[in-house]
Parts: structure tokens; C-alpha cells; sequence
């Protein structure tokens, strides 16, 4: 045994040693490390013969690995030479794909490209609006020098202004946003901004009594463009030779006329337009006719209470119009300047009950001091919280010197047994 253990690998020793001997030899030859250098032809490993056969061994396996790595390198170059594929060959497409190709430098002679360019960064800065209207202020200044420098035709402008109305009838709630932008490019973009807004406008306009009568879509573009043209005529300000700016007259003769058409066709979706607009408008509106000496106004809220008895509308949108009605007989929410809080009653001051608080009897019944039975109500709740008051003591710890009875009713007291019995049941499961 000791001979054995003293053994080198790969050496003989006799008897048993031959065995396991050939035994280690059968295994596949260990690849020498490369840190180590390699043998000189003269020089062998001292003392082991087993080292230099598996040296044979590996250079046998190394010979075959070069031959079979030169041989994959010809197969290689013959496919190279004789394939048709070139380096030099245009970039392959498949059919229908569109290559991108690097946009050209801006170049005012060509109109079809200015264009293009206006459009992309005109869509940019309303999407910008869209998501982050609170950047208006910061943003408008900077972009308005921008669009001075690139709309220098009537065209370009004519695409402005094109942009901006889609945008503002498209996307749900930029009408306002739309229409300060509009105001500010008046006053600071071109003299004709304007006045091409007004004849984009003037186009749906035209085509207000066919959009009333039309399809699902139909109405959907129009209620937008009624709602903008709300937004429009709060916001444009016409500067006058004197005075203060005005609002423009044609607006608010367009949209009297809308409204009218609405009307006419007292479905439930123009109905409910018509709610909003004059919700939007409906007191710049009223006091515009009243300086004027007109009563569209009256007129307007007597076909609405016509509509409310006789058309054939929901019973939602009848409600929309009942609180419109409401809203206009309370000079539209406002309060008026002229009533100090001392002088302001119920009478006078449609808005004195506001913030009164609600209260609620036993039932359940909301009630505030605007109630009739107030008095009576409210006189209910202070005895019932003087009862417990007295009941419970000053802060409500005081029922330790009543007596309570502790002994539940039987069916309550048969539920909880039935209850501790199926807890019983399920814990011992």
C-alpha cells in the first residue's frame, strides 16, 4: 500500500500497479496550462514516462484541430470567391418599406417644405399645450418669435390658422387653451390672423342648420366648434381707436344664431350643447344685450321652458334645463356688489343660504336654515344632544354609575352559541 501512495501519476510500478496504471492512461490526456512553457526538444519531464506519452497525445489531437481549422478556412474562401454578394452593394429594402431619409436644412425659397416644417413644430407646440396648458405663459413669448420668422406667406398663415382650429375643435378640453392662443397670435402675429380665423369659422357656420339634423359625428364636430366659438368670443380682444378692447360683434351674433339652431332640433345632444354654452357665456351674454337694449336673452330662456313642456327629451337633460332657468333667475351665480353682508336677507341675496350648514333629523332629512321648519328642526336636535348631555355627563365617560342589563334576547343568545359551536367545529378540523 505504501508503494502505491508513493507512486508518481503515470508511473508502473509492478502487480497491481500495472492495472490501475492502464486504468489512468484510458482517461483523455490533461491540456498543459499556458502560463507553462513548453519542452525543449532535449529536455523531458523528469522521472515520468506517463507525462510524455500524454504530450504525444496532445500533439496528435493539436495536429488534427490545425488540419481541420485550415481545411474550414479553404471552404471559406472558395464560398467567398465564388459568391456575387458584394460589399459595395446598395443597402437591401424589402418591398413596401419606407426608407427614412434625413430632413433637408430649411430653405425658404422652397414652399412645400417650409410648410412641412411649420406643421411639425406647430403640432409639437399644441400637443405641448395640450399636455402642460400651465407652460402657456412661459412658452407663448418664445414661440410666437419663432412663428414670425417662419410664416412669411399667406399660405403659411393659412396653415396656422388650420392647425389651430383642429386642434381646438379635436382635442377635448383645449377650447380655452385654443382660444387664448388665438388672442395672443392676434395681437402679436400678423394683422390677417384674424381675419382668416373669422372666415375658418364663418365655414361651420354656414353649415350650422344641415350639422344640427346630421349623423352621430356630425354633431360631435359641430358641439365643438360651438363650444370653441364660446371660448373665442370670451377671449378676442379687438383693440378700438379709443377705449378699452371689445369683444367682436360677429361672435356674438354667430353664436345667438347657434343657439337658435340648437334649439330647433331639440335632441338631447344639441340640448345639452346648448346647456353649456350658455353656462360658458351665458352672463357676458345677458348684460352685453341688456346694455344694448335687446331681450335675446328672455327669448332664449322662453323657448327653453317651451322645449322643457313640450319636447320629447330625457328626463336628465329636462333637468339640465330646469337648473339653467334657475341659474339665470339668480343673475347666474353672482352676487350682487351693491348688499353688505349686514344689509344682505333672503329676499334680497339669492345666495345668503350658501354656506350655511346641513343638519339632519332622525329620519335621515337634510334641512338648512333656507327650510321652512328650521326653527322647529333644529330646536329637536339641541334637546335630543341636551338628553345625552345629562345621560352621558360632560365628556361621556359617566355610565359607569348606571346598571346596565348584560343579559342578551334569546335568539341572539341561541345565534351566538350556533356561532361559538361552528368556530369549535372548524378549529378541531
Amino acid at each position: 500500500m505504501n508503494q502505491n501512495l508513493d507512486r508518481a501519476p503515470g508511473g508502473t510500478v509492478g502487480g497491481q500497479g500495472d492495472a490501475k496504471t492502464t486504468l489512468f492512461n484510458q482517461r483523455e490526456p490533461l491540456r498543459q496550462p499556458r502560463t507553462t512553457p513548453p519542452f525543449s526538444d532535449n529536455s523531458t519531464p523528469p522521472n515520468d514516462a506517463g507525462v510524455e506519452g500524454d504530450s504525444k497525445r496532445q500533439q496528435q489531437n493539436s495536429s488534427a484541430n490545425s488540419f481541420a481549422s485550415s481545411q474550414e478556412r479553404s471552404d471559406v474562401d472558395s464560398l467567398v470567391k465564388s459568391s456575387d454578394l458584394s460589399a459595395a452593394a446598395p443597402e437591401f429594402f424589402p418591398p413596401g418599406f419606407n426608407q427614412y431619409e434625413e430632413p433637408a436644412a430649411y430653405d425658404e425659397s422652397e414652399e412645400y417644405e417650409g410648410e412641412l416644417n411649420l406643421a411639425s413644430m406647430v403640432t409639437d407646440f399644441l400637443n405641448h399645450l395640450s399636455f402642460s396648458p400651465g407652460s402657456f405663459e412661459s412658452d407663448i413669448e418664445y414661440m410666437t418669435s419663432v412663428l414670425n420668422s417662419y410664416v412669411t406667406t399667406e399660405e403659411l398663415l393659412q396653415s396656422l390658422v388650420e392647425l389651430i382650429y383642429e386642434q381646438s375643435t379635436t382635442v377635448q378640453n383645449f377650447a380655452y387653451t385654443g382660444a387664448r392662443l388665438c388672442n395672443h397670435l392676434s395681437k402679436h402675429l400678423t394683422a390677417n390672423f384674424r381675419q382668416l380665423l373669422l372666415r375658418r369659422c364663418q365655414k361651420e357656420y354656414e353649415q350650422r342648420d344641415a350639422a344640427v339634423r346630421g349623423d352621430a359625428a356630425t354633431q360631435k364636430k359641430f358641439h365643438s366648434y360651438v363650444l370653441f366659438l364660446g371660448e373665442l368670443y370670451l377671449h378676442l380682444e379687438i383693440k378700438g381707436p379709443k377705449g378699452p378692447p371689445t369683444r367682436a360683434k360677429i361672435l356674438l351674433n354667430a353664436l345667438k344664431d347657434l343657439m337658435n339652431s340648437l334649439f330647433s332640433n331639440p335632441m338631447d345632444l344639441n340640448l345639452i350643447c346648448a346647456v353649456k354654452l350658455l353656462k360658458l357665456t351665458g352672463s357676458v351674454l345677458d348684460d352685453t344685450w341688456k346694455q344694448s337694449g335687446q331681450s335675446h336673452m328672455e327669448k332664449l330662456i322662453q323657448r327653453i321652458e317651451t322645449i322643457v313642456l313640450d319636447a320629447t327629451c330625457s328626463r336628465d337633460v329636462r333637468q339640465m334645463l330646469l337648473k339653467l332657468v334657475e341659474l339665470r333667475s339668480s343673475d347666474w351665480g353672482r352676487v350682487c356688489a351693491s348688499l353688505s353682508a349686514s344689509n344682505a336677507t333672503p329676499d334680497n341675496d339669492p345666495n345668503y343660504f350658501m354656506n350655511e350648514p346641513t343638519f339632519y333629523t332622525e329620519d335621515g332629512t337634510p334641512f338648512t336654515a333656507a327650510d321652512p321648519e328650521y326653527a322647529e328642526k333644529y330646536q329637536a336636535i339641541l334637546e335630543q344632544q341636551d338628553y345625552f348631555y345629562d345621560f352621558d355627563g360632560e365628556n361621556g365617560n359617566d355610565c359607569d354609575e348606571y346598571d346596565f342589563d348584560d343579559e342578551m334576547e334569546p335568539e341572539i343568545e341561541e345565534a351566538f352559541e350556533h356561532f361559538c359551536l361552528e368556530s369549535e367545529g372548524k378549529r378541531q378540523h
